[in-house]
């Protein structure tokens, strides 16, 4: 009988908090200082921080398997999953934007009352997408979860690069400045008290569907990427390799709730 290998913890980066800015009511940009950082070519990369219960005292970089051992599963460090909005390795730093709504979850409040000199941990980068120069158009769509990687997919773009962007959020005071070719198309959506993800695939469906190849970058709230998901595979009858597709959060699901029901029908997206 094969045995998998266990896979390889990615390395740790003790980040220090060098200032935070507020892009809008709802979302805090943390910008951090690092020694060393790892490097990909993916817009969407994203790294894992890991937040450990200041009482118990535990010193990063943090051994997982051995706190797993010896501590109660209540205590361990909890991880979430950022996108990282950018990284200048020249100057050492990098920022992550963090969504928040008051005193809800772990991490956005964590970020709405960061201050220089605060540390986190985090383990990556990892991701998935970088924009692909053969397509003959590219279909971004996502909440506010998903902002900070369109954004930076936005940004990687060719000067040339044509199509449509979709990004819904609560209401004009949530809408960013962002950098994107001339012939790629930014619409906003304001849902104004309706639910998370409830405007996209309206949206995209009555998008102008261009001609040639295009290639999707879709994430946000999980429900309305099901929706979409048929929009792409059933209506448009995308192949799976032209689509970038994921819930980063389920509505009414806590964080860890989420993740555990990936492994579950209602957690899947895609199938395989």
């Amino acid at each position: 009988m094969s045995v998998t290998p266990a896979r390889k913890p990615k390395p740790q980066t003790i980040l220090t908090v060098q200032r935070t800015e507020w892009l809008s009511p709802a979302m805090v940009r943390v910008v951090a200082g690092f020694s060393s950082f790892g490097g990909n070519d993916f817009s969407d990369k994203y790294v894992k921080i890991h937040f450990a219960d200041p009482a118990l005292g535990l010193t990063p970089p943090y051994d997982l398997p051995a706190l797993r051992e010896r501590l109660d599963p209540a205590d361990l460090p909890v991880t979430r999953t950022y996108t990282v909005r950018w990284v200048d390795y020249e100057a050492r730093l990098l920022a992550i934007d963090f969504v928040v709504h008051g005193d809800e979850g772990i991490a956005g409040p964590w970020a709405a009352a960061a201050r220089p000199g605060d540390t986190l941990v985090v383990a990556g980068p990892g991701g998935g997408y970088s924009p692909d120069r053969t397509a003959d158009w590219h279909l971004f769509a996502g909440d506010e979860s998903a902002l900070p990687a369109i954004a930076s997919a936005l940004e990687a773009l060719e000067p040339d690069a044509v199509g449509e962007a979709f990004l819904e959020v609560e209401d004009d005071r949530d809408a960013q400045p962002l950098t994107a070719p001339p012939g790629v198309a930014v619409t906003w959506l304001f849902r104004r008290g309706a639910a998370p993800g409830s405007l996209l695939s309206g949206a995209v469906g009555r998008a102008v569907w261009r001609s040639g190849r295009v290639q999707v970058f879709a994430h946000g709230e999980r429900e309305s990427m099901k929706r979409l998901r048929d929009v792409f595979f059933t209506e448009c009858g995308l192949q799976r390799s032209q689509v970038s597709l994921s819930g980063y959060w389920a509505s009414g699901r806590s964080e860890d709730r989420f993740q555990a029901e990936k492994q579950e029908p209602v957690g899947r997206i895609l199938e395989g």
